[in-house]
């Protein structure tokens, strides 16, 4: 087998400084995700951000759903990246983290976000019987409804579209055999289920906490 890189804290860093520069909302929306103390795990990595800027550039991607956008981190970075007629529509039940990730949206000039502040799977409900269709989801809200989200997700999104979800290597976990802790139970199962479906080519990529990448056949 060829050699693994482990991705130490100081590799990773040295990616960062040496692929496209943060904007400075960005570089404060990370600041503030700190100050939220263990919150802050719920923004997706940096890596993450920049891999997500570049699938959209090179896929020629126009409409982006987002399922839990937490304070607008991948929201921006997805919007940025998208073309001047492009939109994003983002979804999340909390009007707390909602709010400020709108702060930070009109920070930076970006009039190509939508939000939805409600449960998810009501609005996703609503565009599968308006047969909405996106070029682009991404899934990154409760784990609990992450095969609910998913299985919508499948009617809504165009043919050779991209599904992008997160945390499904779950820090490592889901490989533990000796670990049957709920939520790591939660993504097992869900990942199982990716793998089995036919409607979809589908690969995890071990970037932050893992994205599977499906594209809708």
């Amino acid at each position: 087998m060829p050699k693994k890189l482990d991705l130490t804290d100081s590799l990773e860093q040295y990616i960062i400084d040496h692929s496209e520069s943060l904007s400075d909302v960005q570089k404060e929306i990370i600041q503030y995700n700190v100050s939220l103390g263990d919150q802050q795990r719920l923004q997706i990595s940096i890596s993450q951000a920049q891999f997500l800027q570049t699938l959209i550039k090179v896929s020629n991607v126009k409409k982006i759903l987002e399922i839990g956008s937490f304070t607008g981190f991948s929201a921006l970075s997805m919007a940025m990246a998208l073309p001047s007629d492009g939109a994003l529509i983002s979804l999340d039940k909390n009007p707390e983290f909602s709010n400020k990730a709108k702060l930070f949206y009109d920070k930076a000039n970006e009039k190509k976000i939508k939000q939805i502040i409600k449960p998810a799977i009501e609005s996703l409900k609503e565009f599968k019987e308006s047969k909405k269709l996106f070029d682009l989801i991404f899934i990154d809200a409760d784990k609990e409804n992450y095969l609910n989200y998913y299985e919508i997700c499948i009617d809504l999104i165009e043919k050779k579209g991209l599904i992008i979800i997160d945390n499904v290597l779950w820090h490592g976990e889901v490989a533990d055999n000796a670990n049957n802790e709920k939520f790591t139970n939660i993504i097992r199962d869900f990942n199982k289920h990716v793998k089995k479906d036919k409607r979809i080519t589908k690969n995890i990529i071990p970037i932050g906490d893992g994205f599977t990448i499906c594209i809708k056949r």
